[in-house]
């Protein structure tokens, strides 16, 4: 009997120690999971942290990337406005030189292998738009119409057979097409001037309603003038009429066909050369 009883003892003895040795195991197998999982808390933590930074970068550069490619917008706008004085003195601006290349295309290439300045070629270019504004079949384009620009003057000069009858300072039907165009270029711009000057040749004229070249000048251009305002809708502030008489001759009056340069009327303008380019490009 009293084997048994130290047996059983025994028995509950070793029992005990080993449920105590697993729960201690256990224990400590917890303990390393619940530090296990402190730890992935932790660099959960930290990840989620370098994410934010991350993203934080990302958005930055993504603002600078837009942010550059305004300036890269703007800076393409900035360079076609962009105004250059060239070596001849000329004024142009990048989007009128690509205008004015694209108007050269269709200029007659031996014109054009003429031209030695960027000067002459804005001249051609202008020149062409003018002239395709109008029907010129029976014109002589050389001398009937002549334009020249200077820095940010334009001047043109244009016969009198294309505006009045001989002798006569009214405005016939053929200068219609013409001075539409002028007023349209005129009116764009608040700034823009215009001077209207008649010029006479040498010969004297004396009628009832004129008492000499210096009248049939002054009075040539004064019909411009009103026919811009009346017709046209130009501003007159902008305006002015003058008359040079025989004066200024483009070449000696000793031939009837030097005679007939002499007498034209020249209309200088103040314009903006972008949209001076633009508008008689868009007929």
């Amino acid at each position: 009997m009293k084997k048994i009883s130290i047996l059983l003892v025994t028995a509950i003895l070793v029992s005990s120690c080993v449920s105590k040795k697993k729960y201690v195991a256990l224990q400590e197998e917890n303990g390393q999971i619940k530090s296990e999982l402190t730890k992935t808390r932790v660099e959960k933590e930290d990840l989620e942290n370098k994410f934010a930074k991350i993203q934080a970068r990302v958005d930055e550069y993504n603002s600078k990337i837009n942010s550059l490619n305004d300036d890269v917008e703007g800076l393409k706008i900035e360079n076609d406005i962009k105004i250059d004085v060239n070596e001849d003195g000329t004024v142009l601006s990048n989007e009128s030189k690509r205008k004015m290349l694209a108007t050269l295309k269709n200029v007659d290439q031996e014109e054009l292998a003429k031209a030695k300045t960027l000067k002459d070629s804005m001249n051609l270019a202008v020149q062409y738009n003018l002239a395709k504004s109008m029907d010129t079949s029976d014109l002589n384009e050389d001398e009937d119409i002549a334009v020249n620009i200077n820095e940010t003057v334009v001047m043109i000069s244009i016969s009198d057979k294309m505006l009045f009858n001989t002798g006569s300072y009214r405005i016939s039907s053929k200068a219609n097409n013409i001075l539409q165009k002028l007023a349209d270029v005129i009116n764009s711009e608040e700034s823009i001037d215009v001077m209207v000057e008649g010029h006479t040749d040498s010969r004297t004229i004396s009628t009832e309603k004129i008492a000499d070249n210096w009248d049939l000048s002054v009075l040539r251009a004064t019909s411009v003038v009103r026919k811009l305002q009346n017709d046209y809708d130009v501003d007159p502030a902008k305006l002015i009429a003058s008359g040079r008489s025989s004066y200024q001759p483009l070449v000696d009056n000793d031939t009837r066909e030097n005679r007939s340069k002499n007498r034209r009327t020249r209309i200088i303008l103040l314009p903006n050369i972008d949209k001076f380019f633009a508008l008689m490009e868009a007929n």
